[in-house]
C-alpha cells in the first residue's frame, strides 16, 4: 500500500499565521520583523520575538537584576523589589495590556525583561553617579546601556557580540527619539527615526510605571518610611480603599495588598479604556502609522492622569525624599565614585577581559560598563578590598 506523505508546515509559521489572523493591523508581527544584525536561521518552534524574550532570559546581566535594587539598597533587606522581581511584575502587567489591545505579546515581553539590563547597581543613585562621572566621555543613560548589553556586552555566541535581537528588539528599547540619534552617533548602530515609539514600547512604558509606583508604596510601608495614615490623604488612595470594601477588622497586611492590588487593576483597565479610544481616534491601521504621530496613544484618561499625579508627588516628598533614602543614595554614589575613580587610577586592577579592551575603547567607558553591571553586592565587596585594609583582595 501507498503511504501518502503530507508536507508537515513549520510550527513557527502556524504562530505568524495565528499573529496575522489575530493581531490588530497596528501591531508588529514576528513574520515580517527587519531581521537581525547578523543573519541566522529561523527557529523551527519560536517565533523571532520569542526567540529574543528567551536569550534575555538566559543572558548573565537579567539574572544580575536579583542583586540590583530600585529604592533600598540590597542590604537593607530581602523583601524589597530588586529590579528582577521589578521586571517580572512589569511583564506581567505589560502583558495584560498588550493582549487586550491585540498586540504582540511576545515583543512587549522581551522589550519588558529588557528595558531595566542597563541599571547600574543602586537603582537611581547609581545613574545619577554614573551620568556625572561620564558627562566629559559621551555620558551614561540607562536604555543606550541596555543596548549596548544585548549588542556588545553579552557574550554567548561563536560568530558574534551580544544576543543578535531582532531590530524590533532592539528600537523598543528607547522611549525617546532623542536616544536614537545619540545611539547612531556613537555607532551603535541605524534606526529609522520616530515621533513615537511603537505601541508595543509605548505598552511597556507606562506598565513600567504602574510596577514601580505600586511597589514602591508597598516597599514604603512595609520599611517604615510611610504610613498608611498619610496615604489616606491621597483621594485615589482613599477611593480605591472604598472600592475594595473590606471590613473594619481585616488584617493591616491583606488591606494594603487589595488596596495596591486595587490600584494596579483599576489604572490598567483605564490604560486599556482609554488608549482604545486613541488608538481608534487616530485611526491607525499599521505599525509605521503609530511612529509618526507626535504623540503618545497609549495613555491614561485624563481623569486618573490628575489623580495620579497626586500619588506620584506624595512618593517624591514622602519616600524618595525620606532622610534614610537620601543616607542610602549617597552612600551608594560615594561607592560608586570611588570604585570609579580607583579604576580610572590604575584601569590595570580591572579583571583581564576588561583590560583587553582598554585600548580600543578607553579607560572610562570600559570602566563604566564594568560598574554597570556590578550587582549591589558585589560593588559593596568591591569598595570593601579597595578601601578596608584587612579586607581580602
Amino acid at each position: 500500500m501507498q503511504i501518502i506523505r503530507s508536507k508537515i508546515p513549520v510550527f513557527r509559521q502556524l504562530l505568524e499565521k495565528e499573529e496575522k489572523r489575530w493581531l490588530a493591523p497596528y501591531a508588529i508581527k514576528s513574520g515580517s520583523s527587519r531581521g537581525r544584525l547578523h543573519p541566522e536561521k529561523e527557529h523551527p518552534y519560536r517565533t523571532a520575538f520569542q526567540r529574543d524574550r528567551d536569550r534575555i532570559i538566559h543572558s548573565s546581566a537579567f539574572r544580575r537584576l536579583e542583586y540590583k535594587t530600585q529604592v533600598f539598597v540590597n542590604h537593607e533587606g530581602d523583601y524589597y523589589r530588586t529590579r528582577l522581581t521589578h521586571s517580572l511584575e512589569a511583564s506581567q502587567i505589560a502583558r495584560v495590556i498588550a493582549t487586550a489591545l491585540r498586540m504582540n505579546v511576545d515583543l512587549v515581553e522581551t522589550i519588558t525583561l529588557s528595558h531595566d539590563l542597563g541599571h547600574p547597581p543602586f537603582g537611581h543613585a547609581g545613574e545619577d553617579e554614573l551620568k556625572a562621572l561620564m558627562k566629559d566621555h559621551e555620558g551614561f543613560d540607562h536604555n543606550l546601556q541596555s543596548l549596548r548589553i544585548v549588542d556588545t556586552l553579552e557574550k554567548k555566541y561563536p560568530d558574534f557580540q551580544g544576543l543578535n535581537l531582532t531590530y524590533e528588539s532592539r528600537v523598543g528599547l528607547f522611549k525617546h527619539p532623542e536616544l536614537l540619534k545619540i545611539a547612531e552617533a556613537r555607532g551603535m548602530g541605524v534606526f529609522d527615526h520616530f515621533q513615537s515609539p511603537s505601541l508595543e514600547s509605548q505598552a511597556v512604558d507606562l506598565s513600567d510605571e504602574i510596577a514601580y509606583d505600586n511597589h514602591d508604596i508597598d516597599d514604603g510601608l512595609t520599611s517604615g518610611l510611610i504610613l498608611e495614615k498619610d496615604l489616606e490623604k491621597i483621594a485615589l488612595w482613599r477611593l480605591v480603599k472604598k472600592r475594595t470594601g473590606l471590613s473594619v477588622g481585616c488584617s493591616p497586611e491583606v488591606r494594603r495588598y487589595q488596596i495596591i492590588r486595587g490600584l494596579i487593576n483599576w489604572e490598567a483597565t483605564d490604560l486599556i479604556e482609554q488608549s482604545r479610544k486613541n488608538i481608534l481616534k487616530a485611526g491607525a491601521r499599521r505599525p509605521e502609522d503609530v511612529t509618526r504621530l507626535d504623540h503618545f496613544l497609549i495613555a491614561f484618561s485624563p481623569e486618573l492622569s490628575q489623580r495620579r499625579e497626586e500619588l506620584r508627588m506624595f512618593l517624591k516628598e514622602k519616600l524618595y525624599k525620606h532622610y534614610r533614602v537620601v543616607r542610602m543614595t549617597d552612600k551608594a554614589m560615594r561607592f560608586i565614585r570611588a570604585l570609579f575613580q580607583a579604576y580610572m587610577e590604575r584601569p590595570e586592577q580591572l579583571p583581564p577581559s576588561s583590560q583587553r579592551r582598554l585600548k580600543t575603547e578607553g579607560a572610562p567607558r570600559v570602566i563604566c560598563d564594568y560598574i554597570a553591571g556590578m550587582t549591589d553586592r558585589y560593588a559593596q565587596d568591591e569598595y570593601k578590598k579597595f578601601f578596608e585594609p584587612y579586607a581580602k583582595v
